[in-house]
């Protein structure tokens, strides 16, 4: 029997949207763009920043997202949210914002395609442990990474490593979270970002463009709805559990008691579609009510500010705190969780101590460029993290069983 078409809840007072294109004049311009770090002929039939996007799409960093834990390793079963369907997910809404807004939906669909590329296999468990290793080799950060992957790692093109991207690309992706540069407490530049400043200038103390503002948001809206999705679906946890978790707790009590009975996946599909869509509506508001009391006129005013223009309400930064304070506990140190990530960390370690220690192990360019630094152990360790960074969850598991496991060909 087919269920009938659930009713709208609409908000109360909820205030009224943004004018269509409010920040037209602020956008990023594909026509006026500060160029590549390689001098390029532009396509005929592409803008630029619609090359930006095709040449990620295209790239292997890209593709390997696939196999790329969020929370549940690949192996975990097939319906919860990979690097790559999480990446999806943010550029879609991030492409939706940018279309209401006025901006370059292009740039901003290609800064949230690319925002994970950097990230290691096994999720942040991976990340923390690649960072524990390379704590005596000038570190590891996935959001330099990105940058590192995007400008030398990817070798498909004659003239260039990397993707030679445009500098707004590029600026983006470093910048999405905020200025790198400028605050007395700001924290020193990662490697990476470090020596490509040193010929690219991003402009690492401003803030970056708007679409690249969208992505970031983009990415906690996704972030917040879909792991409280997995979450539920993985039986982490229940709605009952949510009932004192602001907005999560009413939108599903309200749904759940507007439909009686409903089956528990269409309730739980429908509830965090309204919290997408909650969380798109105050960020289209807060935004607009910025850009009235800021009145930039130009994208380098947006830069310039000393906040961002896109942005949650105070409101919604609270409920973004508690979505964390509910899922940190009850998903990502879930014990379920925890037994896979402590054989995650032990993974990673083994294979970078291992790979530091004797690099003829590495495989063919790999091992080249290893055993090239010599003695010098940093730049090694450099091509080490490169290489187990690059791993998907799958081919780590069977990297480390060739590698330790007498009874597996190597």
């Amino acid at each position: 029997m087919i269920s009938p078409p659930l009713a709208t809840v609409p908000a109360k007072n909820a205030p009224p949207p943004p004018p269509p294109d409010l920040l037209r004049a602020c956008a990023s311009d594909p026509a006026r763009t500060r160029g590549r770090l390689h001098a390029e002929d532009e396509s005929p039939t592409r803008t630029a920043f619609q090359r930006d996007r095709d040449r990620i799409i295209h790239c292997g960093a890209f593709r390997r997202l696939q196999y790329k834990t969020q929370v549940f390793v690949y192996h975990e079963g097939e319906n919860y949210r990979t690097r790559l369907t999480h990446s999806l997910e943010v550029a879609q809404i991030a492409r939706s914002v940018a279309r209401v807004l006025g901006l370059d939906e292009d740039l901003a669909e290609a800064l949230a395609l690319a925002h994970d590329l950097g990230h290691t296999c096994f999720g942040h468990a991976g990340e923390k442990a690649l960072r524990d290793c390379m704590r005596d080799h000038q570190g590891f950060d996935h959001n330099a990474q990105s940058l590192r992957i995007v400008t030398k790692l990817e070798h498909r093109y004659i003239a260039f490593d990397g993707l030679n991207l445009t500098w707004e690309a590029l600026e983006g992706l470093v910048k999405h979270n905020g200025p790198l540069l400028g605050a007395t407490d700001s924290p020193p530049l990662p490697l990476a970002i470090a020596e490509y400043a040193e010929t690219h200038d991003l402009e690492l103390h401003t803030h970056a463009g708007p679409e690249a503002q969208v992505a970031a948001l983009a990415d906690d809206i996704a972030y917040n709805a879909h792991d409280i999705d997995d979450g539920l679906r993985a039986g982490l946890f229940t709605e009952n559990d949510l009932r004192d978790v602001p907005l999560a707790g009413p939108v599903f009590r309200a749904l759940a008691d507007a439909h009686p009975g409903l089956a528990r996946g269409r309730l739980i599909h429908e509830s965090v579609r309204r919290l997408i869509h909650a969380m798109i509506d105050d960020l289209c508001t807060e935004t607009a009510r910025r850009f009235a009391e800021n009145r930039p006129e130009r994208i380098e005013d947006v830069r310039a500010m000393n906040r961002p223009l896109v942005a949650f309400s105070e409101a919604m930064r609270e409920n973004d705190r508690a979505f964390k304070a509910f899922l940190f506990p009850n998903m990502y140190r879930h014990h379920r969780v925890n037994r896979m990530t402590s054989k995650a960390r032990r993974v990673v370690r083994d294979l970078f101590d291992l790979l530091l220690a004797e690099p003829a192990l590495l495989p063919g360019d790999w091992a080249a460029r290893a055993l090239a630094a010599g003695d010098d152990t940093t730049r090694r360790a450099r091509v080490v993290a490169d290489y187990i960074a690059g791993m998907t969850d799958r081919f780590a598991l069977d990297e480390h069983a060739r590698l330790f496991d007498p009874s597996v060909k190597p």
